[in-house]
């Protein structure tokens, strides 16, 4: 479903009014927070409780807004849930709702906070972003009675949306979007959030496109096509802002690649902050990226510390000096022998996805894996291999059914979990080998191709790979520290 021509002419004509309007660089601001929890109840707490407990981590968020602000940041992207945490039932989390309007009745709740229904969080982050002149983008709970005849009513008579704001400095609530996830569509209604449109922006703030990354990029990516975001003639200010609270799973980590979709193929921005319960869930980190890489990025699973996060970007990416060539991704690839499967391959899972794998079983070499029409090529050496750490070479060609359906070709350099090859595939956030080089291609069907590379400790190695124009994701420099994963992540929406 696309957005309709009437929202399309008046986003392209904000956007060019934006663009116009709009200086060289901007500065954005992303916080990741460690969530003030409710306490776990089969019970709905009172309104009063409910805002109370939102109130706590509002406390957080503006300190870093504040923060952020004195910094100079134009925008600052808080987390998916981090005003009210996740340990709801469809039911107990109603009390945390507010009733969010359409942006287009030119509301600023901090200066007419009555004019609604009672919105107390929507006045407060209205009042953060005016009195510190900056746009906030928040992560709420939107709540809408529906009738009975509506099919896709719920049996409590009230659809429950998941739900990205902005308030602009003024503090006018500019943008609304329900969040959209394919995967819970296919759930039981029973779900807390129900998904709703794919795109609900108010024209005036169209440069922002808020999705959630895994939710739903193949819309988005035909929202920036349509927009003309791709045009090297229109370089449009559009800016993708992603608040999201999504488990890390490595070591393939969808939240990175996915947030990069709209990025290195349209040459836009992304931010994106996290939220975090230590130990119990793993997630992927804080970020701002741009289509060169990440220019910021976060990662910490061992302390409650929140962490903000501000970088400058480039108003206008496509006219950047930093802005990536274009790539042929199978082109190297395609020119080296196919082999034969060999002794060592196997298959392994990597979140529910069966790849097949062949084991680096020499400290350097040249090693091929195929699966269906994906061949992956790695060239590598070791610093010294140890006798108890396993790598292995992945490729997967294939249909991802979890929470969703989206087509993926994967070659990926992995550091298994233990010596056992049966461990291969599962999380992995520490290493100890080296490497002083490696190089990693595909016979990828895709354009849409992003390259990662992960460091022990979960950490981003910007600046120290290269992609060639041949497809080859390259080391530029013997890697600085142990290796968990090098991969090339393709998206082939075409077999969706």
């Amino acid at each position: 479903m696309l957005p309709s021509q009437p929202l399309l002419h008046a986003a392209v004509f904000a956007l060019t009014v934006l663009q116009a309007l709009a200086s060289d660089t901007f500065i954005a601001a992303v916080y990741e927070h460690a969530v003030i929890l409710p306490d776990a109840t089969d019970e709905p707490v009172s309104p009063d409780d409910a805002l109370a407990l939102m109130n706590k981590n509002m406390d957080v968020l503006e300190g870093a807004i504040k923060e952020a602000a004195q910094q100079g940041a134009h925008i600052i992207v808080t987390p998916e849930d981090g005003i009210y945490g996740w340990r709801f039932t469809r039911e107990t989390i109603y009390p945390y709702l507010e009733d969010i309007p359409d942006p287009a009745v030119n509301w600023v709740p901090c200066t007419d906070p009555t004019r609604f229904a009672p919105a107390p969080v929507q006045e407060r982050l209205s009042c953060m972003a005016r009195n510190n002149s900056i746009y906030v983008v928040a992560n709420i709970g939107d709540k809408k009675p529906c009738n009975a005849s509506d099919p896709s009513c719920p049996g409590d008579g009230r659809y429950q949306y998941n739900t990205d704001v902005v308030f602009d400095p003024e503090g006018k609530l500019v943008a609304r979007y329900h969040k959209e996830n394919i995967g819970k569509l296919r759930m039981s209604q029973t779900w807390i959030f129900l998904s709703a449109e794919i795109i609900c922006l108010s024209p005036v703030t169209i440069a922002f496109v808020f999705f959630s990354a895994l939710q739903s990029p193949w819309t988005v990516l035909h929202f920036l096509l349509v927009l003309g975001a791709s045009s090297a003639s229109m370089p449009l200010r559009t800016k993708v802002t992603n608040p999201v609270s999504w488990h890390q799973i490595l070591p393939a980590p969808h939240h990175y690649y996915f947030s990069s979709v709209c990025l290195l193929g349209h040459q836009n921005y992304k931010v994106g902050g996290e939220t975090r319960e230590i130990i119990l869930r793993g997630v992927a980190g804080s970020g701002i990226y741009a289509p060169d890489g990440a220019r910021t990025y976060y990662y910490n699973m061992k302390t409650e510390d929140g962490r903000l996060l501000v970088a400058k970007l480039d108003s206008h990416p496509r006219l950047s000096p930093a802005s990536p060539p274009a790539v042929s991704w199978s082109s190297y690839a395609s020119s080296v022998k196919r082999f034969s499967p060999n002794d060592h391959d196997f298959e392994g899972l990597i979140f529910h996805d069966k790849f097949t794998f062949t084991e680096l079983t020499k400290p350097e070499g040249n090693i091929t894996v195929c699966q269906k029409d994906l061949c992956c090529h790695l060239n590598y050496k070791m610093a010294g291999k140890r006798e108890d750490e396993v790598y292995v070479l992945g490729a997967f060609d294939g249909l991802h059914v979890v929470e969703g359906q989206y087509y993926l070709q994967i070659c990926t350099l992995l550091k298994c979990q233990s010596t056992d090859r049966n461990t291969c595939g599962q999380p992995v956030e520490t290493a100890q080998t080296k490497f002083e080089m490696f190089s990693l291609s595909g016979t990828f069907g895709t354009h849409y191709v992003f390259p990662e590379v992960l460091y022990s400790g979960i950490e981003l190695a910007p600046g120290e790979f290269q992609v060639l124009n041949d497809g080859r994701l390259m080391s530029k420099t013997r890697p600085t520290k142990p290796v968990i994963t090098v991969t090339l992540f393709g998206r082939w929406y075409e077999r969706d």
